[in-house]
């Protein structure tokens, strides 16, 4: 039995607290996943999977409840904590991909090592197998102007791998690229997922990318609203 890389308990999440527009958009939230998983949390806009994704991600704090991260309560860590914790734990795959756009490929997958203290020469190995195992080797020197939208989020996704995270969080990865492109992108979810066992939670609107992960996460107005095995994963 895998053991669980991400443990929710009772999440609250509310904004302007104590005011009298005070908003609460989640309502007790529990959920685990497993190492090795693949799951996608699906909900219309609105529905608080972005909310939920920024507390997974620990861009955020619950208000209320418990956030066991790969061992780690993060629900207890102070600030500066949280942020080393992210570095070393999460890696992000943004539907803008959040490139620098005058910084070259390799340089771009560099960075999260960059922060993480990793000497050059290292870093610079690790980017280039990185880039390798995205298909995009060829493209090391080009700046991210001279790629494509499925290109730049192949980089984004060897830059999101650079620290070895527990956990790969895709924010509507393929939200931007058409759907040929986008098809490239889930493939290389699914090898990450199968080949080096990278647990991945896939935040999306579409039920057809959903449906190709194990396991689906239904939410709705802050609760989950049910659990259903996908295709694929």
């Amino acid at each position: 039995m895998a053991e669980t890389i991400i443990k929710l308990e009772n999440i609250v999440k509310k904004f302007y607290i104590g005011k009298p527009n005070e908003l609460e958009i989640l309502h007790k939230i529990s959920l685990e996943v497993k190492k090795g998983e693949f799951v996608s949390i699906v909900g219309p806009s609105g529905s608080g999977k972005s909310t939920l994704m920024n507390l997974i991600g620990i861009l955020d704090r619950p208000t209320e409840g418990t956030y066991v991260l790969d061992g780690i309560d993060v629900s207890k860590a102070a600030d500066k904590e949280l942020s080393a914790i992210r570095n070393k734990k999460i890696g992000f795959v943004f539907q803008t991909y959040n490139l620098i756009s005058r910084t070259n490929a390799l340089k771009n997958v560099e960075l999260p090592m960059l922060y993480a203290g990793i000497g050059k020469s290292e870093r610079v190995k690790k980017a280039k197998e990185l880039l390798e195992l995205v298909e995009m080797g060829d493209r090391a020197k080009h700046l991210p102007e001279e790629l494509s939208g499925g290109q730049k989020q192949r980089v984004a996704i060897a830059r999101a791998m650079a620290n070895d995270p527990a956990i790969l969080l895709a924010d509507e990865p393929t939200g931007a690229l058409d759907s040929k492109t986008g098809r490239l992108v889930m493939d290389l979810f699914h090898k990450l997922n199968k080949e080096k066992g990278i647990t991945i939670v896939l935040i999306t609107h579409s039920n057809e990318l959903a449906s190709e992960t194990g396991r689906i996460i239904t939410i709705r107005d802050g609760n989950i609203l049910s659990e259903s095995k996908g295709g694929k994963a």
